[in-house]
């Protein structure tokens, strides 16, 4: 079985419901998918992590870092920098704050020093919907001097992100969209 469709049977267990819902983006839905359910179970975990690595490597050049939004964002940036890791590359994860730190070095990126400006990263997600959560990590991360080289979520809604991340400029890649976990 395929680290795909090992995924795939453990996001229809863990992380998707249909229920109503309100989702980030406001709107109301009467399915969810809950990323974290798959990204923080143990088998979940490493296989999310090879996945998005899988997709991180089609993107041009060096990548440096990966990461995201906080919360959804940050077991698969670890996940994936460990995935790239064991495949002899060096990918740093670091989690973007939804508020600055408000002591010490009141900072919006944690990580910071394992990706000085300049570096290419990549942003990964949980779930995306209307593309908004995205392209404000993208925002955060290029106003911290980085260089944002794409986007990869695990399960695209196929609710707008992808026409607004690429309206925008940005590459999207998908692990998986709804159609493909739900039919």
């Amino acid at each position: 079985m395929s680290v795909k469709d090992q995924l795939k049977t453990i996001i229809c267990e863990r992380s998707y419901e249909e229920r109503e819902v309100t989702l980030a983006s406001g709107r109301k839905s009467n399915f969810y998918f809950d990323g974290k359910q798959t990204s923080l179970h143990a088998q979940g975990g490493l296989l999310v992590g090879q996945a998005f690595w899988d997709e991180v490597k089609k993107f041009a050049g060096p990548i440096d870092g990966v990461g995201g939004l906080t919360l959804g964002a940050d077991p698969i940036a670890t996940a994936t920098s460990i995935a790239a890791q064991l495949d002899g590359s060096s990918v740093h994860a670091f989690i973007i704050r939804k508020e600055p730190k408000v002591h010490g070095t009141g900072q919006w990126l944690e990580g910071r020093k394992n990706l000085p400006p300049g570096s290419r990263v990549v942003i990964v997600e949980d779930v995306t919907t209307t593309g908004g959560s995205s392209m404000k990590a993208v925002e955060r991360a290029e106003e911290e001097g980085l260089e944002v080289a794409g986007i990869v979520t695990l399960v695209d809604r196929e609710e707008g992100a992808r026409e607004t991340i690429e309206g925008a400029g940005q590459i999207l890649r998908t692990v998986f969209t709804k159609s493909e976990v739900v039919g």
